[in-house]
């Protein structure tokens, strides 16, 4: 076990830069019984639904994932774009319910995070450099890259490493970005050394709650995913969904932003990514519900290359449009 070095906190922060990361911290690789025993708690109110993933013991320990761990080197990257969806006929929302025929939705929403190319790709490829690079400088020096797809509490190691603080939405959120970044992580052997952990800024706000049409967020800083929309819309593959969620998808079929698009630190500190492929595909920021409600194979496979989307099947695509026009259906 590799327990001190000469290439200091420093050097690496800037390597990370270097490589394009906007953010980057530091913490220690120690147990955080607090936290575990907060996802013990929500996984005990059976918060998951079925995403069984988030139960693998290892989530707990990132010994299990690299067994000489001594620092976690967190990493976060912009994402966000300045575009807007197009607005629905005005007075949409105040009229719809009382008269949906009037008033058809016709606009698909799609998350902001899902708009360009595959994020997975772009943190894996930088990610994985910065582990290469640690490893170069010596030979003793061992790293492990994870990004989204291993077991590890990506924002509780975020926050304990200062890059931002986790929010009343569950979501983690920065000062300079907003919540609009992705998250990744290299483990290592080396001892660095450690950044302060960061301090929650929500304050008093509730409006991610009060927002949420779903009432997914059962309490601040707990998120019940059998309510929430994204989860719905990205993971449920029954054929139709809970008729409480179909009710109020207000647009969605991939994804939901609505908690994040309420944020003040999003609205008043958002800037935009220096990332060229997070520029959104030119068809994810208005599509049509009754385009995507009838769209093929084929055309799902052309529409979402390199996409993060392709999670999101063709007919869960397909049921989640329908189960929108079915709300609000057109003339």
């Amino acid at each position: 076990m590799l327990a001190q070095h000469p290439l200091d906190s420093d050097r690496i922060k800037q390597k990370a830069v270097e490589l394009g990361f906007h953010k980057v911290g530091i913490a220690a690789a120690d147990t955080s019984e607090a936290r575990e025993n907060s996802l013990q708690s929500w996984l005990g109110q059976s918060y998951q639904a079925d995403m069984a993933w988030m139960a693998n013991p290892k989530r707990q320990d990132v010994r299990s994932l690299l067994p000489s761990v001594r620092s976690v080197i967190c990493v976060a990257l912009n994402y966000y774009t300045p575009h807007d969806r197009p607005a629905e006929p005005q007075d949409f929302e105040l009229y719809a319910e009382e008269n949906p025929s009037k008033y058809p939705r016709r606009y698909a929403k799609i998350s902001r995070y899902g708009w360009g190319k595959d994020y997975h790709r772009i943190m894996h490829k930088k990610l994985k450099a910065l582990a290469l690079w640690l490893e170069a400088q010596d030979s003793a020096i061992e790293a492990r890259y994870c990004s989204d797809t291993a077991p590890i509490q990506d924002k509780v190691w975020a926050e304990r490493a200062g890059l931002g603080w986790i929010a009343k939405n569950s979501n983690l959120i920065t000062r300079e970005y907003g919540s609009w970044v992705f998250l990744g992580e290299v483990l290592t052997n080396l001892q660095i050394t450690s950044d302060r952990p960061h301090l929650p800024h929500c304050g008093t706000c509730t409006r991610c709650l009060e927002a949420c049409p779903t009432e997914a967020i059962v309490q601040p800083f707990i998120v019940d995913a059998n309510r929430c929309i994204a989860y719905h819309t990205i993971e449920n593959r029954a054929e139709t969904l809970p008729p409480a969620i179909a009710a109020n998808l207000q647009g969605w079929v991939a994804g939901c932003d609505i908690c994040q698009d309420v944020c003040p630190w999003n609205q008043r500190f958002a800037q935009e990514t220096d990332v060229a492929e997070f520029q959104p595909y030119p068809w994810n920021v208005a599509p049509e519900l009754e385009a995507i409600a009838t769209l093929s194979d084929a055309e799902w496979d052309r529409r979402f290359p390199a996409s993060a989307l392709r999670r999101i099947k063709p007919n869960m695509l397909r049921r989640n449009a329908r189960a929108n026009l079915e709300a609000n259906p057109p003339d």
